[in-house]
């Protein structure tokens, strides 16, 4: 697949639309077929980093990016270890954007697949991540940057996919010490196969390495030069989304679309709050060079400043839940709104002394 071409870009976004509606009819929570916070959310919990027990099981999805991605770089002689970018403040900003994420419910990605599924909700997020990338925008405009990147050993790279792999092989062996949602429990608990899953992430992985898909990058092209390609993957899994849920809707007597503000999965409609949710990932996104699904897929390359932003995520997801930040279907806790408040604050410091606070 030529990664230039927009007609490859849009294939891309097609299929993992696709992907994505029938990641739920095999048994994924509604409207969030695929999300990489809520996954990364999940695998934390797992794991033990928090004890939220709704949402706790290793995500194969997120083990199929990382190794899809790691597997076609290789294969195209794009496996490229490198990193050495201020990889501290890539870990502060991917902390935040998961703050972001969990005050949504979302990220960039399952915004999308909620409006495919008729979710309005996700049109103040898509604002607010608007909006977001338009600040970030604003500081590269201002001459923006984290330094340049090194080159490192080979075994610098292949970390985070030896990881990903380890994870996979706790999932199917499921020691004691790895928690699982109890059946019925929440969103933890509905999940496809773990083969389908995996393949799942996997073709994504492949896709979005070959299309560089990124939904930050998208908009912030469109800012910047005025160019559509990106963006246009991102279109294209909304069209394909909408397409599949109304199609299930129809051959199943199921609730895969369901238009309006109310009444929402794994949702909530404080209006304000899902913008500034996600005006913080949007801002995050650009001050990293991409959004959580980018960042899942560099790492995959090599990129190890990536993988410090994943583990950014990672963490910022134990915290969230460990200390009653992350939204519920009832809406945005005190706690919360304060964090998200505060990650914006930090975001613009970050943005402020890499931009103004350079020397000459």
């Amino acid at each position: 697949m030529n990664n230039n071409s927009k007609t490859g870009i849009i294939i891309a976004g097609l299929i993992i639309g696709v992907i994505a509606s029938l990641l739920v009819l095999f048994g994924n929570p509604a409207n969030m077929g695929f999300c990489i916070a809520c996954f990364i959310r999940d695998t934390a919990g797992a794991l033990g980093l928090h004890q939220a027990p709704p949402v706790q099981y290793i995500r194969p999805e997120i083990i199929g990016i990382i190794l899809g991605s790691f597997g076609v770089a290789l294969a195209t002689g794009e496996f490229s270890p490198k990193g050495g970018s201020a990889p501290l403040t890539r870990f502060a900003i991917g902390f935040c954007v998961m703050v972001g994420c969990l005050m949504f419910l979302g990220c960039p990605f399952r915004m999308i697949i909620r409006l495919g599924g008729g979710d309005l909700n996700a049109l103040l997020g898509l604002a607010g991540f608007a909006l977001g990338i338009l600040c970030g925008v604003f500081f590269l405009n201002q001459g923006y940057s984290l330094k340049r990147t090194y080159r490192l050993a080979a075994t610098e790279g292949v970390i985070l996919p030896a990881v990903a792999a380890a994870l996979f092989a706790l999932l199917l062996l499921a020691p004691a010490f790895i928690h699982f949602t109890e059946p019925d429990g929440g969103p933890g608990a509905k999940h496809a196969a773990i083969f389908i899953s995996l393949i799942a992430g996997a073709v994504v992985g492949i896709l979005a390495q070959r299309t560089r898909l990124c939904m930050a990058g998208g908009l912030r092209d469109v800012v910047l030069f005025k160019d559509f390609r990106l963006i246009s993957g991102f279109a294209a899994i909304f069209v394909a989304c909408l397409v599949m849920n109304l199609i299930l809707t129809a051959a199943t007597a199921g609730t895969y679309f369901h238009m309006g503000f109310a009444g929402q999965a794994i949702a909530h409609t404080d209006g304000l709050w899902n913008l500034l949710g996600m005006f913080t990932v949007g801002f995050g996104a650009i001050l990293l060079g991409g959004c959580p699904l980018r960042q899942l897929v560099l790492a995959g390359e090599g990129n190890t400043d990536s993988a410090m932003a994943v583990l950014g995520l990672l963490v910022g997801a134990a915290f969230c839940h460990n200390f009653g930040l992350a939204s519920s279907g009832e809406g945005p806790t005190a706690n919360g709104k304060i964090a998200v408040v505060i990650c914006i604050a930090v975001l613009a410091v970050i943005a402020s002394v890499n931009t103004f606070g350079k020397k000459e």
